[in-house]
Order: structure tokens, then C-alpha cells, then sequence
């Protein structure tokens, strides 16, 4: 009898298998990161996403080949993929170095191809040389943090907890005189890899995701044009754009094209925060109140003083806090600062050299032809040059050369010099004293 039990439960068992079938109703998004690690990256690994929430997926499928990039734009991948509320898996095909390798770690598996590696985290720059060794341990930090954060599992020999991912591992990949690689034999054997597999196909069958449903994330138009707009090099180009169009237009009689330029350069610069909702109220109030300050500094309050300082600040804080949210991840970022904060001094130089230049001897005439600052008034053109050199005669003593009726001419020691009365009628020989200059003319009055 207890046979014909354990047999049914069985048959039950296999039936319900059939029915349910290898990840059958299930949805996987398979989000390729096949480029340089930057924000433009960065953009588009939350763009998936958010892809993945809508299309309900279980499991989103990481296909990595990097050689690596930007420090920081690794490390708000990483944060986004830890707080992904489904699974990740990395498949590393062939290449995740550098912060390719964070990027792996912050799964919750991975997987390699046959011929992929994975390691040489190192931290270097442009030219390939090691950074400072601040920058090496803060690399090795984030990839210790990240190993640790696998937790334990039991030793296959001895039974005893040990770390899933060897976080020692992890500090190996960014020593600069020692930094190492690993296959994915080397993966597979240290615990930094759950498997090895071919393709896509494969690693999903090996997860028993054979019958899932399968999408493909592919940025869409605007998502490439959103993420162009928040890299580094192109938000300093804009903010040089924003602060140069402005100072040009505080030179230029009305509102012309360097205020439209200015105007486009704004929109293009909050564009990608205000899709992503990453834009905050104060950062809105701060640019409006420092363009109102602005504003009122160049049509309001002559020379440039406190208001058009202050509205200065405050664009720039504004312009600062829109990069530091937009690149944030979970709260206050101390790198994003600095990031900010480099990339507005950057704009800011190169606004400062590139209206130094338009508004010289050597930029554009059609630049300069509409400026004020560098405007020439020709007397060819009925410009009127007034002589200021007889205002050096207020408060000489003088004596009428002629009748000043109110005008005439006076003379000072042995100049003689127009004049006009200061309102009463001044007969030939009466003694004077200029009282001052005013109109190009010297004005005087009997002693």
C-alpha cells in the first residue's frame, strides 16, 4: 500500500513539472553592458531596469564585455544592481575587467564563457599608469564590500561557513604590482563564478530558465540621446555654454543669440534628470533665483555688485546639485561633490577662455559686432568723441575774452578757451572763476 502511495505522490509530482515546465511563464531581461563604463552606461543600466520592473521580469541577465571605465559611473552601477528587487546575473562574454569586475561582483551569480576572464581592477588613468594609492584602496574597499556582501557558505570539505565570494580575492584584483585575473576555470574553482556556459541559452538552462520568456533591452533613440547628454565632457561643454552665453549676453544690447543659446544649453543640461525625476525642487528654485538676481543686476542695478555675484553662486550651485543627484544613488556622495564640482570648474574655465576669445582681437566679427564690450563708435558713423582735457580748469580764476551771451570765450592765463555763463549775461573784461565742466563746455561765473 505504501508503495502505491510514494508512486502516486511521484507521478504527482513529475505531472506538476510538466505542466509548470522549465521556467515556463517566467520573464527574463537580458541587459547588455558591451561598451566603456561611463554615465551615458550608467543611463542606460537604469533605463533596464526600470524595463525590467514594467515588464514584470523574475530575472534580469547581465551579458558583460568591458574592458572597464570611470570609477564612479562602476560604482552607481554596482549600487543599482544590489538594490535590483529581482535577481542578477552576470554573464561575463569574454571580457569584465576593471570596473567590468564590479560591476560581475555586484550580482547575485555569474556566470562565464569558456575563453572569458575576469579581474585587473586596478585603478589607472588615461595613460594606463596606476593612480595614487588612495584611489586603490578605495577601489579595494568597494570590491571587498561587494565580496562580503554574498555572505557565507558552507565548505565542501570541511562543512564549515566560509565566504562565498573570498573578499582577499577581490583586494588581489586591485594591488598595482600583483593585480590578477581570473579565468573561469580560476572563477568557477575560487567561488567567483557559479558556472561556465557558451551563450545566453545555456546559462539560462543551467538556471532552469530554458522556457522563460526571453527580451532583449535596447536603448531607444532617446535613451542613447539622454545618456550622451549626462556625460561628463558633454554637461561641462553645456554648463560652458550656460555661464559664457550668459556673460555675453550681460554685454549685448537686449536679449539676442547668446541669451538663446543659453536657453538651449539649459534645457539640454536638465533634460536627462528631469525624465529620470531625479531633478529636485531646490535645485529649480536656486537656477531661477540666480537668473532672477542675474537679471536684475544687468537691467535694474548698475555696474555688477552684490546681486550679480550672489545670482552667480546660485547658478552654479544649482548647476552643481542637478549633476550630484542626477549621479547619485542612495544618498549624500562625497565623490559625486567632487565630481560636481570638477565639472563645473571645468565649464567655468572654458566659458571664462571662450569669451575671452570671442570678445578679442582674434574671435569671430560677427561675435564681436554684436557685443558692447568690444563695440567701436566711429566718427564716420556720427559717434562724437568728447575732449575731457579742460576739466582740469574747474576752480581756475578766468577773465571774458568777449561778451558771454550766455556763450562766448574766456581766457585763462594765455588759452583762450570757449565757456558759457552759469545764467547771468557776463560783459568783455569781468573776472571769473570756472565753477565746472559740464556738456564738454566750461561754465562760469563773475567773481
Amino acid at each position: 500500500m505504501k508503495k502505491i502511495v510514494l508512486s502516486l505522490v511521484l507521478i504527482l509530482v513529475q505531472a506538476l513539472i510538466a505542466l509548470a515546465g522549465d521556467g515556463e511563464g517566467k520573464t527574463v531581461l537580458v541587459l547588455p553592458i558591451e561598451r566603456e563604463i561611463d554615465m551615458q552606461a550608467v543611463h542606460h543600466v537604469r533605463s533596464g531596469l526600470r524595463e525590467a520592473r514594467e515588464c514584470g521580469a523574475s530575472l534580469v541577465l547581465v551579458k558583460l564585455n568591458t574592458f572597464g571605465g570611470a570609477l564612479d559611473a562602476a560604482d552607481s552601477i554596482r549600487a543599482a544592481l544590489r538594490r535590483c528587487p529581482v535577481g542578477t546575473v552576470a554573464f561575463v562574454d569574454p571580457n569584465s575587467a576593471s570596473a567590468g569586475a564590479l560591476i560581475a561582483l555586484a550580482c547575485d551569480s555569474v556566470w562565464m564563457s569558456p575563453e572569458a576572464s575576469m579581474g585587473s581592477a586596478t585603478v589607472v588613468n588615461g595613460a594606463g599608469e596606476p593612480m595614487p594609492e588612495k584611489y586603490q584602496q578605495y577601489m579595494r574597499a568597494m570590491m571587498r564590500a561587494t565580496a562580503e556582501s554574498h555572505g557565507l557558505r558552507p565548505d565542501g570539505d570541511s562543512g564549515a561557513m566560509v565566504a562565498r565570494r573570498n573578499p582577499e580575492i577581490a583586494d588581489r584584483m586591485v594591488k598595482p604590482d600583483e593585480s590578477i585575473s581570473l579565468t573561469a576555470t580560476q572563477a568557477v574553482a575560487e567561488g567567483y563564478a557559479e558556472g561556465i556556459a557558451p551563450n545566453v541559452e545555456a546559462v539560462l538552462e543551467q538556471l532552469h530558465m530554458a522556457d522563460a520568456r526571453v527580451v532583449m533591452y535596447e536603448p531607444s533613440m532617446s535613451d542613447n540621446i539622454l545618456g550622451f547628454l549626462s556625460n561628463a565632457a558633454v554637461r561641462a561643454v553645456l554648463v560652458t555654454l550656460i555661464l559664457g552665453a550668459l556673460y555675453m549676453e550681460m554685454h549685448s544690447p537686449g536679449l539676442g543669440f547668446a541669451a538663446a543659446v543659453a536657453m538651449v544649453a539649459t534645457v539640454l543640461f536638465f533634460l536627462p534628470m528631469i525624465v529620470t525625476g531625479a531633478l529636485s525642487a531646490w535645485v529649480i528654485v536656486c537656477f531661477i533665483l540666480g537668473i532672477v538676481l542675474v537679471a536684475l543686476e544687468i537691467f535694474v542695478i548698475p555696474g555688477f555688485g552684490i546681486c550679480g555675484v550672489a545670482g552667480g553662486i546660485a547658478i552654479l550651485a544649482s548647476l552643481g546639485g542637478a549633476i550630484m543627484e542626477s549621479d547619485a544613488v542612495t544618498g549624500f556622495d562625497f565623490g559625486g561633490l567632487v565630481d560636481a564640482f570638477f565639472t563645473i570648474l571645468a565649464g567655468l574655465v572654458m566659458a571664462i577662455a571662450g569669451a575671452v576669445w570671442l570678445t578679442g582681437k582674434h574671435g569671430p566679427k560677427f561675435i564681436r559686432r554684436h557685443t558692447e564690450l568690444m563695440t567701436e563708435l566711429k566718427t564716420s558713423e556720427g559717434f562724437v568723441g568728447v575732449d575731457m582735457g579742460m576739466a582740469k580748469y574747474v576752480g581756475e580764476e578766468a577773465r571774458a575774452h568777449t561778451d558771454l551771451r550766455p556763450a562766448g570765450k574766456i581766457t585763462i592765463g594765455d588759452e583762450i578757451l570757449p565757456a558759457v555763463s552759469a545764467g547771468e549775461y557776463i560783459s568783455k573784461g569781468a573776472h571769473l572763476r570756472v565753477v565746472k565742466f559740464e556738456n564738454a563746455q566750461l561754465v562760469v561765473e563773475k567773481k
